[in-house]
């Protein structure tokens, strides 16, 4: 009795570890060789996302083909690229932002080194989909203000989407816009029916950062928040070039002060999935008379009233 008593603690600590592990913000510095967390984002990300596998390949001239499609984000490099199989071969030119989407079988082949974050995904994009997707160089990809910025002078191009109204290529199983975001509503994405996300950072100014929170259920109670509560609501976290940030489903997440980054989803931006918070944040601060250090930062013009997009 003693020994099963033990081994069903075992248990439920373990499930208890991994829920919290896929529950968690997560950021690895991938051009600086973090390879522990990556790997402890790869191992919550597979759990949360089964089909699914990343990898970041370091000063890489080669993609092997998979039994799967692969969909790869040129992070570090710039050169010309092939895709092989065995119909036939296609070549581009690539620079950081670029995407390159391999059908199983197929390989990519460059004349000098990338870094390449890899996303492995189980359902093949559509045939109008192409292989090399290059967000400051096809006319089909424009800037459409939305989402995390909203400015009439965003730049937001959205290179794989959910949605045919507000993109060219579609693609369910994964969706990413290259987004520069100064100053995004505070949101979250639903456990059920939602997505996970990360950012891809390529570019930050002096500021850059991302502010989170696990506290979902907290947040949207304004009335149950303590004073001292809302000292350790949310958490903030400095961005710099090359950073992997990967936010689960149902953790809150804003970004701020100037981040250029690849915004990727899994699956795709699933309409009416993203539950925005900032109006339960003003709530907070009011009833509480934060001021100062005190306050619980949030977007002012997200904070009138619920916004869900």
């Amino acid at each position: 009795m003693i020994k099963h008593l033990l081994l069903f603690s075992l248990m439920a600590l373990t499930i208890f570890d991994l829920f919290a592990q896929q529950a968690k913000v997560q950021i690895a510095q991938l051009v600086k060789g973090d390879t522990t967390g990556l790997a402890s984002i790869r191992e919550a990300f597979m759990a949360n996302n089964p089909g699914y596998d990343l990898a970041y390949l370091r000063a890489s001239t080669e993609v092997h083909a998979q039994d799967r499609s692969q969909v790869i984000f040129i992070q570090e490099g710039e050169g010309t690229a092939r895709i092989v199989s065995n119909n036939n071969q296609q070549e581009s030119v690539l620079t950081v932002g670029d995407i390159v989407l391999l059908r199983r079988g197929e390989k990519m082949e460059a004349d000098s080194s990338f870094g390449l974050l890899v996303f492995t995904v189980p359902e093949a994009p559509e045939d109008d989909v192409p292989g090399f997707i290059r967000p400051d160089w096809d006319p089909h990809i424009t800037d459409i203000p939305g989402g995390c910025a909203t400015e009439t002078n965003a730049y937001r191009r959205i290179l794989l989407t959910w949605k045919s109204d507000v993109g060219k290529y579609l693609y369910h199983a994964i969706n990413a816009h290259r987004v520069r975001i100064t100053d995004s509503f505070s949101h979250y994405h639903p456990k059920t029916g939602g997505f996970d996300e990360f950012y891809l950072v390529q570019m930050v100014q002096p500021n850059a950062r991302i502010i989170t929170s696990d506290k979902t259920e907290l947040i949207a109670q304004p009335e149950k928040v303590t004073k001292e509560a809302a000292q350790h609501l949310m958490q903030e976290y400095a961005l710099s070039v090359g950073d992997l940030v990967y936010l689960p489903r149902g953790i809150v997440h804003r970004g701020i002060g100037g981040v250029l980054a690849q915004v990727i989803t899994v699956p795709g931006f699933i309409p009416g999935s993203e539950i925005g918070v900032d109006h339960h944040l003003r709530r907070i601060n009011e009833r509480l008379g934060l001021r100062g250090k005190a306050t619980i930062p949030f977007n002012m013009e997200a904070s009138s009233a619920p916004m869900i997009k």
